[in-house]
Parts: structure tokens; C-alpha cells; sequence
């Protein structure tokens, strides 16, 4: 026998059936219904010892509005409702707009089987025929829907994180670096790994370009910090290196004016940044390098084994002094060399799965020599020293990692 429920007015909620056994927590409907005269009822569950199922009445779509609040968890309209326009499902639609997050049961008659179709193809989670209703099925059509919303729902989320990473990585590869040497007889390669998980730019940055003149532009850096915001900085400073290059700076006046970029672009004056730039004359045998606070580069030289760049002194990291100066130190670099620029994330893991001790600088150049020895270069020699160093860190390096080699000969 049906249980008639009196039409609720306003808010409140009223138990008018019990779920399946173990079927999960309360949920509350929002019925929506064409009789002005009569209220929904539902048949009374047969399990007593499941969970309740509560309804709300509402008279018409207004109404409806109103009542939907956040602890609604599924929506029954009536298919009968009357419509302003000429569209059967307009009534439907309208709360399918009304109700993005709920699940959407349609109220129709057996009779009317093609519209309770169209229903379910508009976008709702199922349907009912009122003269087919009990208990166990109202309370298991309104579960199911509530939770076929919920996988819809992740599912939807989950394709929005998945386009969201696509364009991500689309951005960041086209903030990637594209060396500038043409016409240049030297020889260019770089790898980049970020410290951050499933990203494609970190706080590292490197460029190189040349300039009109036949000058050859190198630059390494590293903001300190691994998340996109000092990535963004890196970027900034990368571009703002290019451009101030490309208009003639060069040495102090250069890294002084990078200075001021990063003074105006950073979040806190705790942000500051390494870097290395070096520029190559024309006939490729000589060049001035300029150190803020980063790491020297490591020079090869006709077949000798290699070595860090001897700098008596550098400059402060980027940031860090107000009015600071960066002097540029002549470099002799002969026939045939090649430079290795780096970040100190690939000095800074350990000598070896287990250890405590860094790689530094002294492992560093053993394992370049090593990997020179047995014929790696370019390319090959990037691949294998960022492999290796990895290795040696018994796993995944948790520091950004940017590598540049330039050669001649």
C-alpha cells in the first residue's frame, strides 16, 4: 500500500522509505511533480534496516530552485510538467542547467516509454514509471543514479586534469629554449631534466644565441626553488637575457640589468639566481665569461682531460646585492675544446646509491673523463652523464637539472 507524504512547503525534509541493506548512507530527492493536488508517495521499503531515503516536494520549477540545496542528492522530475516553449524535455533541461551536480531521475508513465528514452538520452541518469514504483526499486533507481553522477563526474574531472596537463606541457615546450647559431661553426647540445613531478620546466634555464657580429652568446642559470613560479622567473630571465644580448649588453652591464628584472619580477627578496654567461669571440679561440655566484664550466681542450675553468673571482648570485658588479674574465680556449655549462643539480646528488657523500665537482669531472675516454660526445655524453648521475642518486634527482655543451674542432 502506498505511503501518501504530505507536500512540504518549504525545506524540511521527511523519511518516507529505507534503501537496501547496505546500500550506503542517507539520500535526500527532490521531487519535482505536475499534481497540484496530490502529493508523491512512495511504497514503504521492505529491508527495515537500511538506509533512509528522504523526499522533498516541490510544485513547480521555481519552487524546485528553491529547495535545491547542497544536501539534495538527486533530482525526480516529472516529464508531465508544463512547458513555456514547444521542446517536450524543456522542463528537463531546465533543471539538468539548474542541478550540473546532481543526479537527474525522470517521472513518467509506462505508457510513455519513447519520452522516458529521450529523457535519458538528454542527459539524465535513468528513469522511472510511476506505475511500476515500489520501494526497493525507488530507493535502488535513486542510488544508482546518485552514483553513476559521481563516476561521471570523476570521470569528467579526470579528462579535464588530462587536457589541462596536455596544454601544460604544450606551454612549457614552447617555453623551451631554441638555440640561435646559425651560420656558427660550433657544435650545440643541451639536456634539461626538472626536479618536479611530471613537469617539463623548472627553475633552471639556459640559452644561446648569436649575435649579428659572429659572437657566440651562452648562458646557464638557476633560480632557487622548484615550483612554477620561480620556473616563470626563469623563463622571464631567459627571454630578458636574449633580448638585452640581441641589443649589444654584455658582461657587468648585462647581469646588472638582469639584476633589476628579477628585483621587479620576484615574489620575495628571499628569491635570487645563479648564473653563468659566456661569450665566444668569432674565431671561436677566445671568450669572456662572467660567473654570478654559479658554478664555473668545464672546459676540454685538445684531447687533455678535462677541467673546471679557472675563475679567481665572480660576482654574487643575482639578487642578492643591491649595486653589486660581476667582472669578465678572458678565457683562452685554443683550436679544438668544448665547454660544459651546468646547474648544480647535477652536483648535488649522491656519489652513490646509499651514500651520504655528494657527487661535487671532483665526481663530476672523474665521470665525464671516464665517459670521454670510452668515445661519448655531444649528445651521447649529455645522455649518459645526466643517466649516470641518477644512478649514482639511487633514484630520481630531486633538484632541476640543465646541461649545455658548446664545441669547436
Amino acid at each position: 500500500m502506498p505511503v501518501p507524504v504530505p507536500r512540504q512547503r518549504n525545506a524540511p525534509v521527511t523519511e518516507v522509505a529505507r534503501a537496501d541493506a547496505g546500500s550506503g548512507g542517507d539520500l535526500t530527492v527532490l521531487v519535482i511533480e505536475n499534481d497540484p493536488g496530490a502529493a508523491f508517495s512512495a511504497p514503504e521499503a521492505t529491508d527495515p534496516d537500511g538506509a533512509r531515503l528522504r523526499i522533498r516536494n516541490a510544485r513547480n520549477l521555481t519552487e524546485a530552485e528553491r529547495l535545491l540545496t547542497d544536501d539534495v542528492h538527486c533530482v525526480l522530475v516529472d516529464l508531465s510538467l508544463p512547458s513555456s516553449g514547444d521542446e517536450e524535455l524543456a522542463p528537463l533541461k531546465h533543471v539538468l542547467r539548474l542541478a550540473p551536480r546532481h543526479a537527474v531521475l525522470a517521472l513518467t508513465t509506462s505508457g510513455d516509454a519513447e519520452r522516458a528514452a529521450e529523457a535519458v538520452r538528454a542527459g539524465a541518469q535513468d528513469h522511472l514509471f510511476r506505475d511500476e514504483l515500489d520501494g526497493r526499486l525507488l530507493s535502488r533507481a535513486v542510488r544508482y543514479a546518485v552514483e553513476r553522477k559521481r563516476a561521471d563526474t570523476a570521470q569528467m574531472k579526470l579528462a579535464e586534469s588530462r587536457l589541462r596537463a596536455q596544454e601544460n606541457a604544450r606551454l612549457e615546450r614552447g617555453l623551451l629554449p631554441t638555440p640561435l647559431l646559425e651560420g656558427s661553426e660550433l657544435r650545440f647540445a643541451a639536456r634539461y631534466r626538472p626536479g618536479r613531478s611530471r613537469a617539463l620546466l623548472g627553475g633552471d634555464f639556459y640559452d644561446t644565441v648569436r649575435t649579428p657580429d659572429g659572437t657566440v652568446h651562452a648562458m646557464i642559470g638557476d633560480v632557487c626553488g622548484h615550483g612554477p613560479d620561480e620556473a616563470a622567473l626563469g623563463v622571464e630571465l631567459r627571454i630578458a637575457w636574449r633580448a638585452l644580448t640581441f641589443a649589444g649588453l654584455c658582461g657587468d652591464e648585462l647581469l646588472s640589468t638582469l639584476q633589476q628584472v628579477l628585483e621587479h619580477e620576484r615574489e620575495s627578496e628571499e628569491i635570487f639566481a645563479t648564473l653563468c654567461s659566456i661569450d665566444i669571440a668569432p674565431d671561436g679561440r677566445r671568450a669572456g665569461l662572467c660567473l654570478a655566484g654559479h658554478p664555473s664550466p668545464l672546459i676540454t681542450q685538445g684531447g687533455r682531460a678535462s677541467r673546471l675553468l679557472p675563475v679567481e673571482s665572480g660576482g654574487p648570485a643575482l639578487g642578492l646585492l643591491p649595486r653589486a658588479r660581476w667582472p669578465r674574465h678572458q678565457v683562452q680556449l685554443g683550436g679544438a675544446w668544448s665547454l660544459l655549462l651546468y646547474t648544480d643539480g647535477l652536483i648535488e646528488g649522491r656519489s652513490g646509491p646509499g651514500e651520504r657523500e655528494r657527487l661535487g665537482d671532483d665526481g663530476m669531472l672523474a665521470m665525464i673523463n671516464r665517459q670521454l675516454r670510452s668515445g661519448l660526445e655531444g649528445e651521447e655524453l649529455l645522455d649518459s652523464a645526466v643517466t649516470e648521475v641518477r644512478a649514482l642518486n639511487g633514484g630520481e634527482l630531486t633538484d632541476d637539472v640543465a646541461v649545455l655543451l658548446l664545441s669547436r674542432g
